[in-house]
């Protein structure tokens, strides 16, 4: 284990787990999974071909302004990636999935849209050989209003909310059941199973036969935006917890909050979605470890890789008070296109 500054942390190292990783050392771990200080590159290289279950990930984002976590600029962005995305497709096993959080951005001096993310996920399809399971969407009400040049000062934008997630897998069928994630039915769906529903076929072409108002299989399927508070229009994930226990447990030590966490109920959807326990999740810009902590919660085995020693030492809160305990409801809903 790596050693710590932090005495009053105590170690959460309570037996070695089960992962097909070698010759590195954790830096700190768990029963189920263990999380490792250095470049995602080179970690990579410790992990056994196709044992993977899962890959979650949020890499620092192409963004003009540099971040303490560090970003890449646009034009060198794909380049970048593309070897984090072959080990990340070498890792994988067959029926594995890969998915990625990833914010769009504006053009510099100009009020318009950068495509530096599509491009990757092209690159991801036609040069890794991913195949796009799925395209999602995290619907953050939370984000700021920028730039604001153009948003707040001259008002010839709106607010940017939406962020992509690319579920993508190393075949056209990755092993997912979306029983798992099935949402609360809609009054409306409940009132259609009361009164029955008419056989008709829509202008759009959709036949609506005598089953659709079945609601024997315990839920609804979720739609592919994202959300908690309006489960029927999009994935709604507000990503401003200031006061949440892992941020708590920093302030109290003394350490340092990793500034661009994402919300538990992004991976624990997909988790749920992609999985089943005992698989292996692995997590390779690991930051506040919060894909680490939902595998934990979900008794799933995972991995961690980060390279900020900082983050990677107060990520240790999230485990080392017993059983992890989500920071918040772990009900979600994504929405996806369906075009």
């Amino acid at each position: 284990m790596g050693n710590s500054s932090l005495r009053q942390l105590p170690s959460i190292m309570r037996s070695e787990p089960t992962l097909p990783i070698s010759d590195g050392e954790s830096f700190y771990g768990t029963d189920l999974g263990a999380a490792f200080l250095g470049d995602s590159r080179q970690l990579f290289k410790c992990i056994t071909s196709a044992s993977v279950n899962l890959v979650f990930t949020s890499p620092p984002y192409a963004l003009h302004f540099k971040k303490e976590y560090g970003n890449v600029h646009k034009t060198e962005y794909v380049d970048w990636f593309l070897p984090f995305a072959e080990e990340i497709f070498r890792v994988l096993k067959d029926d594995g999935s890969f998915v990625l959080n990833i914010g769009g951005s504006y053009n510099r001096g100009t009020p318009t849209r950068s495509l530096y993310h599509f491009h990757l996920l092209i690159a991801l399809v036609e040069k890794v050989g991913f195949h796009l399971a799925q395209e999602c969407f995290w619907y953050n009400p939370a984000k700021m209003p920028a730039p604001a040049e153009w948003v707040t000062v001259r008002r010839i934008r709106i607010r940017d909310s939406v962020e992509y997630v690319w579920w993508l897998s190393k075949t056209p069928w990755p092993k997912a059941n979306n029983l798992r994630v099935l949402k609360e039915y809609s009054p409306d769906m409940i009132r259609l199973n009361r009164n029955g529903v008419k056989e008709a076929v829509r202008p759009s072409g959709h036949v609506i036969r005598s089953s659709f108002d079945n609601i024997h299989a315990g839920g609804s399927i979720p739609p592919n935006v994202m959300e908690t508070a309006l489960p029927d229009s999009m994935l709604k994930l507000g990503n401003n917890a200031s006061n949440d226990e892992y941020t708590k447990r920093c302030k109290e030590l003394g350490l340092k909050v990793h500034p661009a966490r994402f919300p538990l109920s992004l991976p624990d959807f997909f988790i749920r979605l992609l999985t089943d326990e005992d698989d292996i999740v692995l997590d390779p810009f690991a930051g506040s470890n919060t894909t680490g902590l939902v595998a934990e919660a979900l008794h799933r085995r995972w991995i961690a890789f980060e390279q900020v020693r900082e983050y990677l030492e107060a990520s240790k809160c999230r485990f080392s008070q017993g059983e992890p305990r989500p920071d918040e409801p772990q009900q979600a809903s994504l929405v996806f296109d369906q075009s």
